[in-house]
């Protein structure tokens, strides 16, 4: 193999690489925008589970208020 062979194949390997990095790029890019997403859904869905939550516990508190003793 002569020397202008040896960094042919060289600059063949560096291009791939180039672009399997870009390729990697990518995907890192678009995991990261879709775990920021998940993040947000998980911070709604908790907020709203404590509303959820809050408004339960009001209605048993002014329902028990309500409420007719167990001797009538």
């Amino acid at each position: 193999m002569t020397m202008e062979e040896r960094i042919i194949e060289l600059e063949i390997k560096a291009a791939y690489q180039e672009d399997l990095l870009q390729a990697l790029n990518n995907i890192v890019s678009q995991q990261q925008q879709q775990i920021d997403r998940l993040e947000m859904t998980c911070t709604l869905l908790n907020e709203r589970i404590k509303s959820v939550s809050n408004q339960r516990q009001e209605g048993e508190n002014t329902s028990n208020a309500h409420e007719i003793p167990p001797h009538y």
